[in-house]
């Protein structure tokens, strides 16, 4: 079996069930380590045993418990956006966006301390590039502006924001603010085809 590499596993999702259980059992004992341990404290093989699972299994899916706990962030951030039932048509998806990535950063205060000061963006955003640059590909703007690099301008202003949000002692409503980014970042939208 060949070893599945980080880009493969975070741009598509596997078909194989094996494949999609065992990742999710790593996911799964490492959200368990992270409530007794610090992350750095964590090992592979704490990761491997908890999850019942050898480390060569681990590493036939992830090159590292960074490319894990991305990867277990990324899983937590698409659940909430399914369970929310956020709708993403060409008129809404920007407001949808914000507020998913705003939702998911009031329910990670519920994981351990740590979690919140780890670096979860770089799961979040490729998430939110994703969902866009498929939009962008689909309308493409006439001066052939590269949908990649809008959507992760879109996508890193977006997270951003929300990022500023959250960190706000009295905070306005996550739909309101949904509401502004999606006013502050339409604008990006709109000239990238008005050229």
């Amino acid at each position: 079996m060949e070893a599945v590499s980080q880009s493969t596993h975070e741009c598509t999702e596997p078909t194989d069930p094996r494949i999609r259980r065992s990742r999710l059992m790593l996911q799964e004992a490492l959200r368990k380590l992270l409530g007794k341990k610090h992350f750095d404290a964590i090992s592979i093989s704490d990761i491997a045993a908890e999850a019942g699972l050898n480390r060569a299994t681990f590493y036939l899916h992830y090159t590292d418990k960074n490319a894990l706990l991305q990867a277990m962030a990324a899983t937590r951030f698409r659940e909430l956006l399914e369970r929310r039932g956020i709708v993403f048509s060409c008129e809404g998806v920007l407001r949808s966006l914000a507020l998913g990535v705003c939702d998911y950063l009031s329910e990670t205060t519920g994981c351990p301390d740590q979690l919140i000061k780890l670096p979860l963006e770089a799961a979040v955003i490729p998430v939110v590039e994703g969902i866009l640059r498929e939009g962008l590909e689909k309308h493409p703007a006439p001066d052939g502006a590269s949908p990649a690099l809008v959507a992760a301008t879109v996508a890193w202003a977006m997270y951003g924001a929300a990022r500023q949000w959250f960190q706000t002692p009295d905070r306005i409503p996550a739909e309101a603010m949904a509401l502004q980014v999606e006013q502050l970042v339409k604008p990006m939208l709109a000239a990238m085809h008005a050229a």
